[in-house]
């Protein structure tokens, strides 16, 4: 086996040895793991969608502590992947934590499961009515939501960056087909989460809750014996021993140490390692950490990398390993930018399921659409949009401006979030509506049917949809590729750790506004009782602070610099940028 033969970016097979290019990857290894992950959407979605609803009309929740408690759910659900990342990156590698997290999560679906079919384990119900349940039941019922948000953990970071490293960075074709890559990966979460809000739903609101949880259970089991299947293709990148914690702390104490001494006038005077080295340290040719350049930006954290030639015996850190620090809080930035946006995302599970609740949701012939079904227009707008921006929207804006990607990352999260904004206007908009027609009939009591359709929700769940192809499938590509090179699975829970943020951030909004506007015996914005709450003006507070971090993030976007990496070939020096514009909204 020659060595021309084998990856470039050193990555391994599952038992440590180099691996064919022709034999492994690519999409032919992909295949099984966007397998499992449209089975592994349609178990989370089967459970997320309808969750409310379960909490409301089974366990006699009221509504805001129902979509609390739908919210701090999500929210572990979306943070616990910082763990389950970290683990990876440091210690067992992408492979064997999703292994071990999958068997876990499998467990909380059956639990799941068990909560809402086995008779001792769910509230007795009588003509559609339930029974409270009792503490044990509730407690059975939240430990094996839980225990689902656990093994996700480890799942979530882990195999969208796996699917990704199937292709090698060095390799000219297998770096085209990787840009592709995360829009069909989301394409296939969102066939599972379509099937979750249209198949699922339906049979969790008609036939029965134990069938609605059982039918993901049992997919969930079918997409881990795909994704094994697939093992002999897979490549895996070597686990490094070299955590980002070290460089996280030691840059900035480095940093703090030379606070005294003078910045060199060029950055070519910092200390850095020769570039062959960085090769020569890798497991093959260049499965090592790569070196980074130079940007100018946290300038004070250069002091890390001073040559002290006064103290032989001065700590000093790489250009590399600030780089790395510098990445990390550019990230967070941008990250913190990201958390209004998720919070109008957590709206589709929440309040938007209960608004339609209370809206004419029958079709024809006497169908009744359940209302937590109207999240598969979402998605739908989502499977109808990838395929549009991918075929014919990339190529076009690739002509106008040259970038490989037709927009910068930041330009297509930009352009995600004002779509957002136009959607939560559009969600006010109807609300004002709904309250009209509400005035105008005197309707007063919470069960009475608003003679107003539930399609009138439509126009907000398809821009939402829209908004995601470019927000987040724009957050996963960008938090990949701009983390350092040996801490990606960590880096792309910056998206999922931003949605869990969100949640939580809607759930403290929720439980905040009900008690303020509540007090002194005064009307809840998001009471009970819907036909007597103000929606409208809560949406409209959504609206204020999404406009107002719209401008935040066109601000911090515009001072972001992307990372390049320098890499030895045959023929010299090669820079791989992935975004070497600004990263502003212009083009």
């Amino acid at each position: 086996m020659e060595t021309k033969d084998l990856t470039q970016d050193g990555t391994v097979d599952l038992r440590g040895h180099p691996v064919l290019a022709s034999n492994t990857g690519k999409w032919k290894a992909c295949a099984f793991l966007v397998g499992y992950e449209a089975f592994e959407r349609m178990a989370f979605y089967g459970i997320a969608s309808n969750l409310v609803n379960y909490l409301t009309t089974q366990l006699h929740e009221d509504t805001v502590s129902s979509v609390r408690n739908v919210n701090n759910w999500s929210g572990c659900v979306w943070l616990t992947p910082i763990f389950g990342a970290y683990i990876a990156d440091s210690f067992l590698g992408r492979f064997w934590t999703f292994t071990i997290s999958s068997l876990i999560y499998v467990m909380g679906m059956v639990f799941v499961t068990m909560a809402v079919s086995v008779k001792s384990l769910k509230p007795r119900c009588k003509n559609g009515i339930c029974s409270k349940a009792t503490a044990s039941q509730v407690a059975f019922f939240y430990i094996s939501l839980y225990t689902i948000a656990v093994g996700s953990g480890g799942t979530k970071p882990n195999i969208s960056t796996f699917g990704a490293d199937q292709f090698d960075d060095f390799n000219p074709v297998e770096k085209q087909m990787k840009v592709s890559f995360f829009n069909w990966w989301t394409f296939s979460s969102f066939l599972g989460a379509l099937f979750a809000t249209l198949g699922l739903v339906y049979i969790q609101d008609n036939l029965g809750w134990g069938l609605g949880y059982g039918i993901p259970t049992v997919g969930l089991l079918f997409s881990l014996l795909i994704f094994y299947f697939g093992t002999p293709l897979y490549r895996h990148k070597v686990t490094k021993s070299r955590t980002l914690a070290t460089d996280f702390i030691q840059v900035p104490i480095t940093a703090f140490r030379n606070r005294n001494l003078q910045l060199p006038p060029t950055s070519a005077e910092l200390y850095e390692l020769e570039l062959h080295t960085y090769s020569r340290n890798a497991a093959a040719a260049a499965g090592g950490r790569r070196q980074v350049e130079h940007t100018p930006i946290f300038r004070f954290l250069d002091r890390a990398a001073i040559k002290d030639d006064t103290n032989s015996s001065s700590r000093k850190c790489t250009v590399t390993q600030v780089e790395g620090t510098k990445q990390v809080l550019g990230m967070i930035i941008i990250w913190l930018a990201t958390l209004v946006p998720s919070t109008i995302w957590a709206q589709i599970n929440t309040l938007f399921v209960k608004q339609g609740t209370t809206l004419n949701r029958t079709l024809s012939h006497g169908f009744q659409i359940p209302a937590a079904s109207l999240g598969s227009f979402v998605t739908l707008s989502m499977l109808i949009s990838v395929p549009i921006y991918d075929h014919y929207f990339v190529p076009f804006m690739r002509r106008k401006t040259g970038n490989t990607r037709g927009i910068t990352l930041l330009q297509r999260l930009g352009i995600g979030f004002v779509i957002q904004i136009i959607a939560i206007a559009i969600a006010y908009a109807v609300e004002v509506r709904r309250m009209h027609v509400i005035q105008t009939n005197h309707i007063v009591h919470p069960k009475q049917v608003v003679p107003m359709s539930i399609l009138w929700l439509l126009p907000q769940y398809i821009l939402l949809g829209i908004a995601d192809v470019f927000n987040a499938i724009g957050l996963l590509e960008f938090f990949y590729d701009q983390s350092p090179e040996h801490m990606q699975s960590l880096g792309t829970t910056f998206f999922t750790s931003g949605i869990g943020v969100g949640n939580f951030l809607n759930s403290f909004l929720v439980t905040v506004v009900d008690k303020i506007t509540g007090e002194n015996g005064g009307k809840s914005w998001i009471g009970n009782n819907l036909n007597e709450s103000h929606l409208d003006y809560y949406y409209g507070f959504l609206l204020v602070i999404s406009t107002v971090n719209l401008g935040v993030f066109v601000w911090v976007s515009s001072r972001y610099i992307y990372k390049k990496e320098a890499i030895e070939v045959k023929d010299g020096i090669e820079t791989k940028g992935l975004d070497t514009s600004p990263l502003g909204l212009q083009v």
